[in-house]
């Protein structure tokens, strides 16, 4: 058993390159060019993670409506609340030019004519999925234009992770699969699932990484996806649960480790081993241009017979095999029944099809998985053993 006190000592902060603002104008190239091919006269990004994949700015979501036009061709038009140009332009990355509006005026009015003078051909305007409904309605109210939304062209290249988004990941990864080991050895009866949660944040913090979520829960809790609303005590003989996460230059870590506090049952250990498999199928499964459903039927084929489900039963797994990391912690692509998207080199997702018995104990073992043309590679181990847990992690 290890102190956490004397564990948080012993990290130190990760580093890596953050996306420069090259990768910033070849993301802006690239989907200019599908524009063009899709006849898109603009792309409206709102104040959310796509605003960010392609302008390096981070804004936060308010009832001011702040953001940025994409042309099919020429510069950038940032829309912001008059008063907070002058931060706008602390941010700015790539330039552009800066549409303001005053309280009194209607800033969609203003984004109708300067979208009628854009220059480059097309007629439809997609919106960023992440817009809220009522910014996207007074859009529609305002352009006597097509308007679409942008969800299929942006997520067409998000989910294509670049050789610099991976090696960020794989720092966030790594830290975080730091923590779970430090978690693992300083396991000790009587502890509260809340000093877990704050050690785990504590230790994001130590190396570096910003805190993003942490879900601690021991015993029958472990049964459900998402826990319960009260803190528990760890006993022997618990199954423990967590799944914790970070950020690094805005990218997300997600990892979860299931085990047993103390000598397992031999029910724990059957329900380990099934949860163990399905997770290995699943990634067995994932190969360049295989569809997204055809991986989360391989975890599922093993749970059925083994007796779970079927289908999203319970006993057995409730939700879909896992979801796309980046910038968000869920993502596309969905590892998801009746997703036809097709596998490739640069995506990334988790593999985390959790058995779930409700009122005894779950499993969920969730590792991320990202495509090379060879096939799929972990970004931590996964666990083989019960027995032998991180065993193949370095320190």
């Amino acid at each position: 058993m290890t102190d956490y006190q004397k564990a948080l000592g012993l990290f130190q902060r990760v580093s890596a390159p953050a996306i420069g603002d090259a990768e910033l104008r070849q993301r802006i190239a690239s989907l200019q060019a599908r524009m063009m091919t899709d006849g898109v006269k603009a792309v409206w990004l709102d104040a959310s993670s796509s605003l960010t994949y392609f302008t390096g700015i981070s804004l936060g979501l308010s009832e001011r409506i702040h953001g940025a036009f994409i042309p099919a061709s020429g510069p950038i038009t940032y829309v912001s609340p008059a008063f907070e140009e002058p931060k706008l332009k602390s941010l700015l990355r790539i330039d552009g030019e800066i549409l303001v509006w005053e309280e009194d005026e209607s800033p969609f009015a203003l984004a109708a004519e300067r979208i009628d003078a854009f220059s480059c051909a097309g007629e439809t305007l997609a919106i960023d999925p992440a817009t809220p409904f009522s910014f996207a309605a007074a859009y529609m109210q305002q352009l006597r234009r097509p308007i679409i939304s942008a969800q299929a062209i942006i997520a067409a290249q998000r989910q294509i992770k670049s050789a610099a988004e991976i090696a960020i990941i794989q720092e966030a990864m790594d830290a975080s699969y730091r923590v779970q080991k430090a978690v693992y050895a300083g396991l000790r009866r009587g502890i509260s699932t809340t000093e877990v949660g704050q050690f785990i944040t504590a230790a994001h913090s130590a190396q570096g990484l910003k805190p993003l979520f942490y879900a601690a829960q021991f015993g029958e809790a472990t049964a459900y996806p998402h826990g319960v609303p009260d803190a528990q005590t760890l006993n022997d003989g618990d199954m423990v649960l967590i799944d914790m996460g970070g950020i690094l230059h805005g990218y997300r870590s997600d990892i979860t480790r299931t085990y047993v506090f103390g000598q397992p049952s031999e029910r724990q250990r059957f329900l380990w081993n099934i949860e163990r498999d399905a997770h290995a199928a699943a990634f067995e499964a994932a190969q360049p241009d295989a569809a997204c459903a055809d991986v989360d039927a391989a975890a599922r084929k093993v749970l059925g017979d083994a007796g779970f489900g079927p289908g999203y039963k319970v006993p057995g797994l409730p939700h879909r095999t896992g979801h796309g990391l980046g910038l968000d912690i869920h993502e596309e692509p969905y590892i998801v029944a009746g997703n036809t998207t097709k596998l490739q080199p640069g995506m990334c997702f988790s593999i985390e099809p959790m058995l779930c018995v409700y009122g005894e104990c779950g499993v969920r073992l969730e590792d991320i998985a990202y495509m090379t043309a060879e096939g799929p590679k972990w970004f931590c181990p996964p666990e083989t053993s019960l027995d032998r847990l991180f065993a193949s992690g370095s320190d």
